[in-house]
Protein backbone atom coordinates (compact mmCIF):
# COMPACT_ATOMS: atom_id res chain seq x y z
CA UNK A 1 0.00 0.00 0.00
CA UNK A 2 1.37 3.40 -1.04
CA UNK A 3 1.06 6.59 0.97
CA UNK A 4 0.31 9.76 -0.98
CA UNK A 5 -0.28 13.42 -0.18
CA UNK A 6 -2.62 16.07 -1.49
CA UNK A 7 -1.67 19.69 -2.09
CA UNK A 8 -4.00 22.60 -1.41
CA UNK A 9 -2.80 25.31 -3.77
CA UNK A 10 -3.04 28.65 -2.06
CA UNK A 11 0.04 29.95 -3.85
CA UNK A 12 1.99 28.39 -6.70
CA UNK A 13 5.11 30.09 -5.34
CA UNK A 14 5.26 27.55 -2.52
CA UNK A 15 4.83 24.49 -4.73
CA UNK A 16 8.57 23.82 -5.37
CA UNK A 17 9.48 23.72 -1.66
CA UNK A 18 6.40 21.70 -0.73
CA UNK A 19 7.03 19.18 -3.51
CA UNK A 20 10.65 18.75 -2.52
CA UNK A 21 9.64 18.19 1.10
CA UNK A 22 7.04 15.56 0.15
CA UNK A 23 9.58 13.76 -2.00
CA UNK A 24 12.22 13.86 0.74
CA UNK A 25 9.78 12.30 3.23
CA UNK A 26 9.19 9.42 0.83
CA UNK A 27 5.57 9.94 -0.21
CA UNK A 28 4.79 8.06 -3.40
CA UNK A 29 2.54 10.57 -5.18
CA UNK A 30 1.57 14.22 -4.97
CA UNK A 31 -2.08 14.71 -5.93
CA UNK A 32 -3.44 18.15 -6.75
CA UNK A 33 -7.20 18.84 -6.83
CA UNK A 34 -8.97 21.31 -9.07
CA UNK A 35 -10.76 23.73 -6.78
CA UNK A 36 -9.78 27.40 -6.99
CA UNK A 37 -6.63 26.91 -9.09
CA UNK A 38 -5.53 24.96 -12.16
CA UNK A 39 -3.91 21.68 -11.00
CA UNK A 40 -1.72 21.22 -14.08
CA UNK A 41 0.25 24.42 -13.46
CA UNK A 42 1.08 23.25 -9.95
CA UNK A 43 2.12 19.82 -11.20
CA UNK A 44 4.44 21.32 -13.79
CA UNK A 45 6.19 23.26 -11.03
CA UNK A 46 6.35 20.14 -8.86
CA UNK A 47 7.80 18.16 -11.77
CA UNK A 48 10.50 20.76 -12.32
CA UNK A 49 11.70 20.59 -8.72
CA UNK A 50 11.48 16.85 -8.02
CA UNK A 51 12.88 13.68 -9.55
CA UNK A 52 11.09 10.58 -8.26
CA UNK A 53 7.74 11.39 -6.65
CA UNK A 54 4.78 10.69 -8.91
CA UNK A 55 2.39 13.47 -9.84
CA UNK A 56 -1.34 13.41 -10.39
CA UNK A 57 -4.61 15.29 -10.57
CA UNK A 58 -7.23 14.29 -8.01
CA UNK A 59 -9.18 15.38 -9.80
CA UNK A 60 -9.21 17.62 -12.87
CA UNK A 61 -12.74 18.35 -14.08
CA UNK A 62 -13.08 16.62 -17.44
CA UNK A 63 -16.06 18.19 -19.16
CA UNK A 64 -15.00 21.87 -19.32
CA UNK A 65 -11.96 20.76 -21.36
CA UNK A 66 -12.02 19.16 -24.77
CA UNK A 67 -10.28 15.77 -24.70
CA UNK A 68 -7.85 17.22 -27.24
CA UNK A 69 -6.90 20.01 -24.82
CA UNK A 70 -6.53 17.49 -22.00
CA UNK A 71 -4.45 15.26 -24.25
CA UNK A 72 -1.96 18.04 -25.04
CA UNK A 73 -1.64 19.17 -21.42
CA UNK A 74 -1.13 15.64 -20.10
CA UNK A 75 1.29 14.71 -22.91
CA UNK A 76 3.52 17.70 -22.23
CA UNK A 77 3.49 17.08 -18.48
CA UNK A 78 4.23 13.39 -18.96
CA UNK A 79 7.22 14.22 -21.16
CA UNK A 80 8.52 16.94 -18.83
CA UNK A 81 8.22 14.74 -15.72
CA UNK A 82 9.87 11.70 -17.36
CA UNK A 83 6.73 9.60 -17.13
CA UNK A 84 5.52 10.42 -13.62
CA UNK A 85 2.01 11.67 -14.43
CA UNK A 86 -1.21 9.98 -13.32
CA UNK A 87 -4.21 11.73 -14.85
CA UNK A 88 -7.19 11.81 -12.50
CA UNK A 89 -10.49 13.00 -13.96
CA UNK A 90 -13.94 13.64 -12.58
CA UNK A 91 -17.34 14.79 -13.76
CA UNK A 92 -18.16 17.27 -10.97
CA UNK A 93 -21.88 17.51 -10.23
CA UNK A 94 -24.72 18.89 -12.31
CA UNK A 95 -25.06 22.19 -10.47
CA UNK A 96 -21.41 23.09 -10.96
CA UNK A 97 -21.22 22.00 -14.59
CA UNK A 98 -24.31 24.01 -15.48
CA UNK A 99 -24.02 27.02 -13.18
CA UNK A 100 -20.26 27.38 -12.54
CA UNK A 101 -18.89 26.24 -15.89
CA UNK A 102 -21.91 27.19 -17.99
CA UNK A 103 -22.08 23.85 -19.78
CA UNK A 104 -24.74 21.28 -20.54
CA UNK A 105 -25.01 18.32 -18.15
CA UNK A 106 -25.54 15.13 -20.11
CA UNK A 107 -25.06 11.38 -19.47
CA UNK A 108 -21.98 11.78 -17.24
CA UNK A 109 -20.84 8.15 -17.23
CA UNK A 110 -21.25 7.70 -20.98
CA UNK A 111 -19.58 11.03 -21.71
CA UNK A 112 -16.65 10.39 -19.34
CA UNK A 113 -16.17 6.98 -20.96
CA UNK A 114 -15.69 8.74 -24.30
CA UNK A 115 -13.23 11.18 -22.73
CA UNK A 116 -11.07 8.27 -21.55
CA UNK A 117 -11.23 6.42 -24.87
CA UNK A 118 -10.67 9.58 -26.89
CA UNK A 119 -7.56 10.44 -24.87
CA UNK A 120 -6.09 7.04 -25.57
CA UNK A 121 -6.90 7.31 -29.27
CA UNK A 122 -5.25 10.74 -29.50
CA UNK A 123 -2.14 9.61 -27.63
CA UNK A 124 -1.88 6.50 -29.78
CA UNK A 125 -2.01 8.69 -32.88
CA UNK A 126 0.83 10.84 -31.58
CA UNK A 127 2.94 7.92 -30.39
CA UNK A 128 2.55 5.43 -33.25
CA UNK A 129 1.25 7.42 -36.18
CA UNK A 130 -2.08 5.57 -36.17
CA UNK A 131 -4.68 7.68 -38.03
CA UNK A 132 -6.97 9.52 -35.65
CA UNK A 133 -10.42 8.00 -36.12
CA UNK A 134 -12.41 8.41 -32.93
CA UNK A 135 -16.17 8.70 -33.35
CA UNK A 136 -18.58 8.82 -30.45
CA UNK A 137 -21.87 10.27 -29.33
CA UNK A 138 -20.33 13.31 -27.63
CA UNK A 139 -16.92 13.65 -29.30
CA UNK A 140 -15.49 13.10 -32.76
CA UNK A 141 -11.77 13.39 -33.53
CA UNK A 142 -10.73 12.67 -37.10
CA UNK A 143 -8.14 15.35 -37.92
CA UNK A 144 -4.50 15.42 -36.86
CA UNK A 145 -1.96 17.12 -39.11
CA UNK A 146 1.82 17.14 -38.49
CA UNK A 147 1.73 20.80 -37.47
CA UNK A 148 -0.47 19.99 -34.45
CA UNK A 149 1.09 16.63 -33.58
CA UNK A 150 3.58 16.88 -30.69
CA UNK A 151 5.13 13.52 -31.59
CA UNK A 152 6.18 10.51 -29.57
CA UNK A 153 7.39 10.60 -25.97
CA UNK A 154 9.55 8.25 -23.92
CA UNK A 155 6.72 7.22 -21.59
CA UNK A 156 3.52 7.09 -23.63
CA UNK A 157 1.37 5.16 -21.15
CA UNK A 158 -0.40 7.69 -18.93
CA UNK A 159 -2.58 6.01 -16.27
CA UNK A 160 -6.11 7.41 -16.18
CA UNK A 161 -8.00 7.45 -12.87
CA UNK A 162 -11.56 8.64 -12.46
CA UNK A 163 -13.48 9.68 -9.37
CA UNK A 164 -16.40 7.33 -8.78
CA UNK A 165 -19.10 6.98 -6.14
CA UNK A 166 -22.19 5.37 -7.65
CA UNK A 167 -22.50 1.90 -9.15
CA UNK A 168 -22.40 2.91 -12.81
CA UNK A 169 -19.30 5.04 -12.43
CA UNK A 170 -17.53 2.28 -10.50
CA UNK A 171 -18.39 -0.13 -13.31
CA UNK A 172 -16.91 2.36 -15.77
CA UNK A 173 -13.68 2.27 -13.78
CA UNK A 174 -13.53 -1.49 -14.21
CA UNK A 175 -14.32 -1.25 -17.92
CA UNK A 176 -11.80 1.30 -19.16
CA UNK A 177 -9.71 2.93 -16.41
CA UNK A 178 -6.35 2.34 -14.77
CA UNK A 179 -7.49 3.53 -11.37
CA UNK A 180 -10.24 4.93 -9.18
CA UNK A 181 -10.18 7.93 -6.90
CA UNK A 182 -12.37 7.04 -3.93
CA UNK A 183 -14.09 10.08 -2.46
CA UNK A 184 -13.36 10.65 1.26
CA UNK A 185 -17.08 10.30 2.07
CA UNK A 186 -17.01 6.51 2.25
CA UNK A 187 -17.02 3.67 4.74
CA UNK A 188 -15.33 0.29 4.59
CA UNK A 189 -18.78 -1.23 4.16
CA UNK A 190 -19.45 0.97 1.13
CA UNK A 191 -16.13 -0.08 -0.39
CA UNK A 192 -16.75 -3.79 0.14
CA UNK A 193 -20.43 -3.84 -0.84
CA UNK A 194 -20.61 -1.23 -3.60
CA UNK A 195 -17.30 0.09 -4.94
CA UNK A 196 -15.20 -3.05 -5.30
CA UNK A 197 -17.97 -5.38 -6.56
CA UNK A 198 -18.95 -2.89 -9.24
CA UNK A 199 -15.36 -2.38 -10.34
CA UNK A 200 -15.13 -6.16 -10.65
CA UNK A 201 -18.41 -6.30 -12.61
CA UNK A 202 -17.22 -3.65 -15.04
CA UNK A 203 -13.88 -5.35 -15.48
CA UNK A 204 -15.52 -8.73 -16.11
CA UNK A 205 -17.77 -7.23 -18.77
CA UNK A 206 -14.74 -5.80 -20.55
CA UNK A 207 -12.67 -8.98 -20.25
CA UNK A 208 -10.31 -7.42 -17.74
CA UNK A 209 -9.14 -8.36 -14.27
CA UNK A 210 -10.03 -6.07 -11.33
CA UNK A 211 -6.34 -6.24 -10.40
CA UNK A 212 -5.64 -3.96 -13.38
CA UNK A 213 -7.36 -1.13 -11.48
CA UNK A 214 -5.46 0.81 -8.81
CA UNK A 215 -7.63 1.85 -5.90
CA UNK A 216 -6.69 5.25 -4.47
CA UNK A 217 -8.57 6.29 -1.34
CA UNK A 218 -8.82 9.78 0.09
CA UNK A 219 -9.20 9.29 3.84
CA UNK A 220 -10.66 11.67 6.39
CA UNK A 221 -8.32 11.80 9.39
CA UNK A 222 -8.54 13.54 12.75
CA UNK A 223 -5.25 13.65 14.60
CA UNK A 224 -3.34 15.62 17.18
CA UNK A 225 -0.97 15.50 20.15
CA UNK A 226 -3.72 15.84 22.74
CA UNK A 227 -7.33 14.74 23.17
CA UNK A 228 -8.46 18.33 22.66
CA UNK A 229 -6.56 18.65 19.39
CA UNK A 230 -8.04 15.38 18.12
CA UNK A 231 -11.55 16.45 19.15
CA UNK A 232 -11.12 19.79 17.40
CA UNK A 233 -10.05 18.11 14.18
CA UNK A 234 -12.94 15.66 14.43
CA UNK A 235 -15.33 18.62 14.46
CA UNK A 236 -13.60 20.01 11.39
CA UNK A 237 -14.11 16.67 9.65
CA UNK A 238 -17.74 16.61 10.79
CA UNK A 239 -18.22 19.93 8.97
CA UNK A 240 -16.61 18.55 5.83
CA UNK A 241 -18.87 15.50 5.94
CA UNK A 242 -21.89 17.76 6.36
CA UNK A 243 -20.89 19.74 3.29
CA UNK A 244 -20.37 16.67 1.08
CA UNK A 245 -23.37 14.74 2.42
CA UNK A 246 -25.66 17.63 1.51
CA UNK A 247 -25.00 16.85 -2.18
CA UNK A 248 -27.37 14.20 -3.61
CA UNK A 249 -24.53 12.63 -5.62
CA UNK A 250 -23.06 11.23 -2.40
CA UNK A 251 -26.39 10.06 -1.00
CA UNK A 252 -25.77 6.33 -1.83
CA UNK A 253 -23.12 6.16 0.90
CA UNK A 254 -25.60 7.40 3.47
CA UNK A 255 -28.45 5.24 2.20
CA UNK A 256 -26.42 2.06 2.58
CA UNK A 257 -26.14 2.72 6.32
CA UNK A 258 -29.71 3.92 6.79
CA UNK A 259 -28.71 7.60 7.00
CA UNK A 260 -30.66 8.85 3.97
CA UNK A 261 -32.64 11.17 6.24
CA UNK A 262 -29.40 12.82 7.33
CA UNK A 263 -28.63 13.68 3.72
CA UNK A 264 -32.12 15.07 3.18
CA UNK A 265 -31.87 17.34 6.21
CA UNK A 266 -28.42 18.53 5.17
CA UNK A 267 -29.63 19.29 1.64
CA UNK A 268 -32.52 21.31 3.03
CA UNK A 269 -30.26 23.35 5.30
CA UNK A 270 -27.75 23.92 2.48
CA UNK A 271 -30.55 25.17 0.23
CA UNK A 272 -31.41 27.77 2.88
CA UNK A 273 -27.78 28.73 3.50
CA UNK A 274 -27.83 27.35 7.04
CA UNK A 275 -24.23 26.19 6.86
CA UNK A 276 -23.48 26.72 10.55
CA UNK A 277 -26.33 24.37 11.54
CA UNK A 278 -25.30 21.51 9.27
CA UNK A 279 -22.51 19.83 11.30
CA UNK A 280 -24.94 19.07 14.13
CA UNK A 281 -26.88 16.84 11.73
CA UNK A 282 -23.90 14.49 11.31
CA UNK A 283 -24.10 11.73 13.97
CA UNK A 284 -20.98 10.31 15.60
CA UNK A 285 -21.65 6.96 13.92
CA UNK A 286 -21.35 8.58 10.48
CA UNK A 287 -18.23 10.47 11.54
CA UNK A 288 -16.61 7.28 12.87
CA UNK A 289 -17.51 5.32 9.74
CA UNK A 290 -15.78 7.85 7.49
CA UNK A 291 -12.91 9.14 9.63
CA UNK A 292 -9.74 7.65 11.11
CA UNK A 293 -9.05 9.33 14.46
CA UNK A 294 -6.22 9.13 16.96
CA UNK A 295 -2.92 10.41 18.26
CA UNK A 296 -0.71 11.49 15.38
CA UNK A 297 1.70 8.61 16.09
CA UNK A 298 -1.14 6.10 15.61
CA UNK A 299 -2.63 7.38 12.37
CA UNK A 300 -0.35 5.51 9.97
CA UNK A 301 -1.10 2.18 11.58
CA UNK A 302 -4.83 2.84 11.68
CA UNK A 303 -4.89 3.84 8.03
CA UNK A 304 -3.08 0.65 7.04
CA UNK A 305 -5.45 -1.42 9.16
CA UNK A 306 -8.58 0.21 7.72
CA UNK A 307 -7.57 -0.01 4.07
CA UNK A 308 -5.70 -3.31 4.00
CA UNK A 309 -7.10 -5.26 1.06
CA UNK A 310 -9.37 -2.37 0.07
CA UNK A 311 -6.99 0.23 -1.33
CA UNK A 312 -3.63 0.22 -3.09
CA UNK A 313 -2.81 3.78 -2.09
CA UNK A 314 -4.10 6.10 0.62
CA UNK A 315 -4.06 9.88 0.80
CA UNK A 316 -4.88 11.59 4.12
CA UNK A 317 -7.54 14.21 3.46
CA UNK A 318 -5.33 16.95 4.85
CA UNK A 319 -3.46 19.49 2.74
CA UNK A 320 0.25 18.73 2.89
CA UNK A 321 2.25 21.37 4.73
CA UNK A 322 5.93 20.72 5.31
CA UNK A 323 5.77 22.80 8.53
CA UNK A 324 3.23 20.53 10.23
CA UNK A 325 4.75 18.17 12.80
CA UNK A 326 2.76 15.07 11.93
CA UNK A 327 3.74 14.41 8.31
CA UNK A 328 7.16 12.97 9.09
CA UNK A 329 5.65 10.64 11.68
CA UNK A 330 2.90 9.48 9.32
CA UNK A 331 5.44 8.79 6.57
CA UNK A 332 7.70 6.89 8.97
CA UNK A 333 4.84 4.90 10.44
CA UNK A 334 3.58 3.98 6.99
CA UNK A 335 7.00 2.73 5.98
CA UNK A 336 7.61 5.44 3.38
Amino acid sequence: MQLDVSFDISSTRDIPAQAQAAEALGFDTIWVPETSHDPFLALMLAAEHTRTVRLGTAIAVAFPRSPMVLAHTAWDLQAFSDGRLMLGLGTQVKGHIERRFGLKWESPAAKLREVVLALRAIWDCWQTGTPLRFRGTFYNFTLMTPFFNPGAVSHPRIPIFISAVNKRMCQLVGEVCDGIHIHPLHSTRYLTEVVLPNIAAGAAGAGRSPSEVQRSALAFVALGRTADEIASMREAVRSQIAFYASTPAYRPVLALHGWADVGERLSAKAAHGQWDQMPAEVPDALLDACCVSGHYTEIAGRLKEKYQGLADRVTPYLPFDREMYYWEEIARGFGS
